[in-house]
């Protein structure tokens, strides 16, 4: 067992602490729209595990996404920030009984509420033992609850990491966390530049998930600066503070809803080359929509660029696919890297001009299963 860091919180952590306890008691008082889920389908199977979550953990649940990864079947996974355990409920369901789930939050009355309902939720899925379980304690100090580092197969997060101080400790706790080939799939809520003290230091912009959101271009450094692979995005939806009083302070600033992930994967890119997706991943067997930028169809050659090929020989997801030339390396090809290119800000635009996102929220509901993936 790792030696414990003796990270006690700060400031900052007893307010968000004391919004979701004791101001927070159900998603209707929520002084923003950051948690307003746009028109945009949910996988079936997704929708099914929703459906089996108890309507407490529904109603106390606060996100800005939806985290679920493809490749889940076995894995054990790790939930930052799992407030009252939607998300570990569905997410129990899909990496199925020889799977496993812990869910981490600073707050106790979210854990509590997570806690409350693991033997309704056993009962309902079936299992014979409990494939989730739930502890409360800081993401910025993972072992300092008793977790091993190397690990997880996968983490997510849902609208958490902007409510940290330190979100490079974060990513670091995370990258630690991870075995090697692992993922961090995460939604969180970014803002347009960097912002300024008068908005950091408003409790209530930080508490709703605003005031401490990162510029995107800091993920893409933070990222680096950890030693994760450079962030993929998946998904982005721009949103609408709803609030005239509190638009007033953030001024210009926009804000965005996206998923990212990250991989835990050697330095250094393979070359670029063709892959082939050779089908088998539940949910997704004919097309598997990887970020914003790749999506393979099962049987059919795509060119990718070194930075992709690099995480889909060294993540889970080799196994899904013949790289060619095969038994050789990958030969260049004449393809660019893509990493980096993709501002969430245009994305979202270009999304909602196809009607793929929206306008007038983030890409989370804890009123509706109709959330974006």
């Amino acid at each position: 067992m790792a030696e414990k860091s003796g990270f006690a919180g700060s400031d900052i952590h007893g307010d968000v602490k004391d919004y979701y306890d004791n101001v927070l008691k159900t998603t209707s008082d929520l002084k923003t729209d950051v948690c307003v889920a746009p028109n945009r389908p949910t996988p079936a199977f997704v929708l099914q595990a929703l459906k089996k979550v108890h309507p407490e953990v529904i109603e106390r649940f606060y996100g800005c996404g939806m985290v679920v990864p493809e490749g889940l079947e076995g894995c054990r996974m790790l939930d930052l920030g799992s407030g009252s355990g939607r998300d570990c409920y569905m997410l129990s369901q899909l990496v199925g009984e020889k799977g496993h789930i812990t869910g981490v939050d600073m707050t106790k009355g979210q854990v509590e509420v997570a806690q409350k309902h693991v033997d309704y939720h056993m009962k309902e899925f079936g299992y014979k033992k409990p494939n989730v379980r739930f502890v409360q304690g800081f993401i910025e100090a993972l072992t300092d609850v008793g977790l091993e580092k190397n690990s997880f197969d996968i983490m997510v997060s849902n609208c958490v990491v902007n409510l940290s101080p330190d979100k490079k400790k974060v990513l670091a706790e995370a990258y630690s966390m991870l075995k090697d080939g692992g993922e961090i799939y995460f939604s969180d809520v970014y803002s347009s530049g960097r912002l300024p003290e008068e908005v950091k230091k408003n409790k209530i912009l930080w508490s709703e998930c605003l005031g401490g959101s990162l510029w995107w271009k800091d993920l893409l450094q933070l990222a680096e600066d950890v030693g994760f692979s450079p962030p993929r995005l998946v998904i982005a939806s721009t949103i609408a503070v709803g609030n005239k009083e509190l638009q007033n302070i953030l001024g210009d600033f926009k804000f965005v809803s996206a998923t990212y992930r990250l991989f835990k994967i050697p330095k250094g890119n393979s070359k670029p080359c063709q892959v082939v997706y050779k089908g088998g991943i539940s949910g997704v067997e004919d097309s598997f929509q990887f970020d914003c930028q790749y999506t393979f169809k099962a049987n059919e050659a795509v060119e990718v660029d070194g930075a992709m090929a690099s995480i889909l020989t060294h993540s889970r997801f080799a196994k899904n696919f013949t790289f060619q030339p095969a038994g050789g390396p990958c030969e260049p090809s004449g393809v660019q890297n893509k990493v980096g290119a993709v501002d969430p800000f245009e994305l979202a635009v270009q999304l909602e001009k196809r009607g793929a996102g929206s306008a007038t929220g983030g890409c989370c509901s804890t009123q509706s299963a109709s959330c974006c993936k």
